[in-house]
Order: C-alpha cells, then structure tokens, then sequence
C-alpha cells in the first residue's frame, strides 16, 4: 500500500486555507481527511477545561507563555498525526501558516520523506485586511505581519490565488494537479533555512 498523499497548503491567516480544505474534503473523487492545527490546540484546552472544571491556578500565566510551554508539544503531536495518517494510506490535507523559519524546519524534518503537495494559497495585504474586517475572529493586522514570511517561498507545486479563483476553483485547479500524475518535487527541493537565536 502506497503511504496516503499530504496536500500542504501555505499561507497567510485569512487567506482562504480552510474554505479550501473544505471543498477538497467535500468533493468525491479523491477522500481526503483535514488535519488543522486549531483542532488540537482546541481539542487540548476542552480536555482541560473538562477534566479540571473548577482548575484556579494559583500562579497567572498569559497566552504567550502558556504557547511556549504546550505549543512544542502539540505541533510535535500534530505532525506525527500528518504521518501517521499517510503511513495509513490516508490523503491528508494541512492548512497551516509556515510564518517562520524553525517551522518550516520542522514541516522540512517530518514530511521530507512523504509524498507531499506544497500549494501556495496566494491573496495580496489589501484583500486579506479587507477580509479581517468582515470576519471579526482575527486580530487586525495578523495577515499583514505574517505576510513577507509565509511568502518567502519561491518552490510550490502548485500555487492558487483566492482573489481570483473561488475555493471551489482552487479545489479543482489541485484536483487537476494531482490527477496528473505530476511528481511532487517542490518541498524535496527547499532546504532548511537558518535559524537566528536571539
């Protein structure tokens, strides 16, 4: 049995990675399971919050401290998941946001050796700022200070544009891809990148 596929989709909060994941996981030619991030840190906080209903921290922890602590963890838990679902024949697609070097690191490390489809999912600063507006569950300006990172990249497979192209379109535009038959070279390609230690 061939490992499953893994549909790597890259880019900026807002951009359009979920409403994609969505149409892939919808249509009924290719079975795909959607493996996001959120879902286990979600998953992770009402284990918590269930277990330990009436928890009264003794000591005050903010968010970003409480990410440093179990973000490790997690996206350690996360990527085993990615492959253990393509070790079971599964085709996984990853929306994700690689906004920095370490992390693309870490996709490099533990998907090299899997059959992997790097999709950029492109949308210029205007749009996606327009789109925080409308949304309301993003902080103002997250897609903008994550935008110069998360498009550094120059090695896609395949990239779609979400201003041009509906979600529906650019599930298709990747179905038509990996039906095909094109190799998936893009990640085997890129080389990790230098991380500053500050």
């Amino acid at each position: 049995m061939e490992q499953g596929l893994i549909v790597l989709l890259n880019g900026t909060s807002s951009a359009g990675k979920t409403s994609i994941s969505m149409e892939l996981t919808n249509q009924k030619e290719i079975l795909f399971h959607h493996l996001s991030i959120d879902d286990f840190y979600h998953n992770y906080n009402d284990f918590i919050n269930n277990k330990f209903p009436d928890l009264k921290p003794v000591r005050k922890l903010d968010d970003e401290g409480i990410g440093q602590i179990i973000f490790d963890p997690i996206i350690s838990m996360y990527y085993a998941t990615i492959k253990l679902f393509s070790e079971m024949g599964l085709n996984v697609i990853v929306d994700t946001v690689i906004e920095n070097d370490k992390w693309f690191n870490d996709y490099l490390d533990a998907l090299f050796d899997y059959p992997t489809l790097f999709v950029g999912v492109i949308c210029s600063k205007e749009e996606l700022a327009r789109r925080e507006q409308i949304r309301g569950d993003r902080k103002i300006g997250l897609a903008a200070s994550q935008f110069d990172k998360v498009y550094s990249f120059n090695e896609y497979d395949l990239e779609v544009n979400t201003e041009e192209l509906s979600a529906t379109e650019c599930a298709e535009k990747i179905l038509s891809f990996i039906k095909s038959d094109q190799d998936y070279a893009a990640f085997k390609k890129l080389s990790k990148r230098e991380v500053s230690v500050s």
